[in-house]
């Protein structure tokens, strides 16, 4: 299953980079228990894919993430358990889940 995710980059946030906001889903996925998928292989990491980069200080509504899951997360509850992790600035708007 992937649930794809619409996120919004705003206020002070909006000066980290494109590194940082991945690193920063990975700890929030961490933290909120979900059961997202890890690559297998040497260094296993989260499966999760981000659209293209913005650019450093450019504020942004439409930003789209896909996570990869293991078994089964209803889109709602996914996206309320990761915003109780994120910080203020990053909020997700929408998640739906992707054939």
């Amino acid at each position: 299953m992937k649930i794809e995710a619409v996120f919004c980059k705003k206020g002070a946030l909006r000066y980290i980079s494109h590194l940082d906001i991945v690193r920063l889903f990975q700890r929030a996925v961490r933290r909120a228990g979900l059961p997202v998928a890890i690559s297998q292989g040497f260094t296993p990491h989260y499966r999760i894919v981000f659209s293209n980069a913005l650019k450093l200080g450019v504020e942004s509504e439409g930003e789209n993430a896909v996570f990869g899951i293991d078994g089964w997360v209803d889109p709602e509850e996914f996206k309320n358990r990761i915003n109780e992790k994120l910080p203020e600035g990053i909020r997700i708007i929408e998640c739906k889940k992707k054939f």
